[in-house]
C-alpha cells in the first residue's frame, strides 16, 4: 500500500483529483486530494497574503498532522512549485515526486520566471481588478475558482539539496504557450528521473487520465 497525496494546479481545488484519488483507493492505496488555500471549497480564505508559503504549509500540515510517511507526492502545473518546497520541508515523509505537466524550480525561483509571456500577461492582467487574485479563464470547469498573485509572483526558498527520491516527469507536449518543454528536455537527462511523454493539452485529468494513473501506480 501507497500513500499519495495529490497537488491541483492553478484555480482547481482537490475536486480535480477526486477520480484519480478513487480508483487509487481501489487498488488497496490511500490517497488525500488537497485544496490548497484560498482555492476551492477554500475560496472564502482567498487574500492578499496567500503566497507559495502558504501553500508549501497546506501540504506539510497535512503530512504531519495526519502522521504520514512513504508519501508519494503528485502536483499538477503550478502545483509542482508546491511539490518542490514541500519535498524540501519534509524529506523524510516523502518516498518520491511526481510532476505532472509541471514546474520544477530551483531555489530563488518562481513561477512567473518559469512560465511563458502568454501566462505572465495573464496572471497581470487578472489581477487588475483586485491587485490579489487571478480569475480563471473563460469557459471550463465552474468550479475553477480565482487564484493568489502572490503564490505566482514569490521565489521559492530551499534550504537543502534535493534528497536522492525516485521522481518522475508526466509531459504533455499536445498544446500552445507550454512552457514545459524545457523543463522535460531537463530533466529526462537526469538519472533519478522518470519521464513519460503524451501528446494531449494540458489537462491531465481530462486528456492523459489513463497514462496518469498508470505513471503514478509504478511509483507505489
Amino acid at each position: 500500500m501507497a500513500t499519495y497525496v495529490l497537488i491541483p494546479g492553478g484555480w482547481h481545488g482537490g475536486w480535480y483529483y477526486q477520480p484519480l484519488a478513487e480508483a487509487l483507493r481501489a487498488r488497496g492505496h490511500r490517497a488525500y486530494p488537497l485544496t490548497l488555500t484560498g482555492l476551492g471549497e477554500r475560496r472564502h480564505l482567498l487574500n492578499a497574503s496567500v503566497n507559495l508559503d502558504t501553500h508549501i504549509e497546506d501540504v506539510v500540515r497535512v503530512l504531519e498532522d495526519e502522521q504520514l510517511t512513504d508519501v508519494v507526492l503528485l502536483g499538477h502545473s503550478y502545483g509542482g512549485m508546491v511539490v518542490s518546497g514541500a519535498v524540501d520541508r519534509a524529506p523524510d515523509r516523502i518516498r518520491a515526486a511526481i510532476h505532472s505537466d509541471a514546474y520544477v524550480p530551483e531555489d530563488g525561483q518562481s513561477c512567473f520566471e518559469l512560465t511563458s509571456d502568454f501566462f505572465r500577461r495573464m496572471f497581470v492582467d487578472g489581477a487588475a481588478s483586485d491587485g490579489f487574485s487571478v480569475p480563471p479563464t473563460p469557459g471550463g470547469d465552474p468550479r475553477r475558482t480565482p487564484h493568489p498573485l502572490a503564490t505566482f509572483l514569490q521565489r521559492l526558498k530551499l534550504a537543502n539539496t534535493p534528497p536522492p527520491i525516485p521522481r518522475g516527469y508526466l509531459y504533455l507536449s499536445g498544446w500552445p504557450d507550454s512552457p514545459f518543454g524545457a523543463v522535460y528536455e531537463r530533466v529526462r537527462r537526469e538519472s533519478l528521473w522518470q519521464t513519460l511523454e503524451v501528446p494531449v493539452g494540458h489537462s491531465v485529468m481530462r486528456e492523459a487520465y489513463d497514462e496518469l494513473l498508470e505513471f503514478v501506480l509504478q511509483f507505489a
